[in-house]
Formats: C-alpha cells, structure tokens, sequence
C-alpha cells in the first residue's frame, strides 16, 4: 500500500509541476513570440480548460496520499522536517491553486468570451504570475523532497 500511494503522489506531484514548468517555460513564450493577443488569449483560455481538471485530480491525489503517507509513518510527531516543509509547501500551492481556479480563471474566460482583450490579458498576467509562484515552490519542493534530510 505504501508503495502505490507514494507512486500516485510521485505521478500526481509531476503531473502538477511538469504542467507548470511547460506551460511558462515553453508555451507561453511560443505564444508570446508568434500569436496576437486575439489568439494567445483565448489559446490559453482553452490550455486552462484543458490543463486544470488534471490539476484538480492531482491537488486531490496529492493532499489525500500526502496525508494518508504521514499517519502511516506514524503521523506529525514521528516525521521529519523536510516532511513538515513538504505539506506546507503542498498546502500553499493547492491555496494558490483554488484562488486562480475560482478567481482570475473565470475572469479571464469571461473577458475572452466578451471579447474584452485588456481584461483578458490582466488576468493572464496575474494567472501567470502565481504560476511562476507555484511552479517556483514545487521545484522546492522537490529539492526539498530529494535532499530534505541532508539540508534541513
């Protein structure tokens, strides 16, 4: 059981980031250099339409693995640090997550739909912004995850 559960957090957990990492990294960049804002806004309109039901099964599969992971080991008191820092981590990024999902998401779809471009791109930016934030913590956390007990 240990195992599967820490296969599923493993997948889930990369899934999130690896989404993350391409979608600013590559995608946005791409779009940035090649498309009007005509067509980049509603392109990414559609990548969150398609990218954020993933992001919820995986929110979902981490926090219930995570935790499931913990009180088999014996819960709070017994682990580690770099395990505490992980679920806080964690917890962070799925706050941050909500927060675009039921704030400037429905905005930016909403100002796509309307035709409202300014709009549009004001909520792309702040969508992009606290992706470059969750993006920045899951690569912490992965350093935290791999080396944890060696620097904490």
């Amino acid at each position: 059981m240990h195992n599967l559960l820490l296969t599923l957090h493993i997948l889930a957990f990369t899934i999130w980031v690896g989404g993350m990492f391409f979608a600013h990294m590559a995608l946005r960049p791409a779009a940035q250099a090649t498309l009007e804002p005509a067509q980049r806004l509603p392109l990414f309109s559609r990548v969150f339409d398609g990218f954020f039901p993933w992001v919820w099964l995986a929110v979902l599969l981490l926090v219930a693995s995570g935790y499931w992971l913990i009180f088999r080991m014996g819960g709070f008191a017994v682990v580690g640090l770099n395990v505490h820092v992980m679920a806080l981590i964690g917890n962070v990024m799925a706050v941050i997550f909500v927060y675009i999902y039921f704030s400037p998401y429905p905005k930016l779809r909403a100002a796509v739909s309307s035709g409202d471009l300014p709009q549009a791109a004001n909520q792309l930016a702040r969508i992009r912004r606290l992706i470059a934030l969750n993006l920045s913590l899951g690569l912490a956390t992965i350093v935290v995850a791999v080396a944890g007990r060696l620097i904490l």
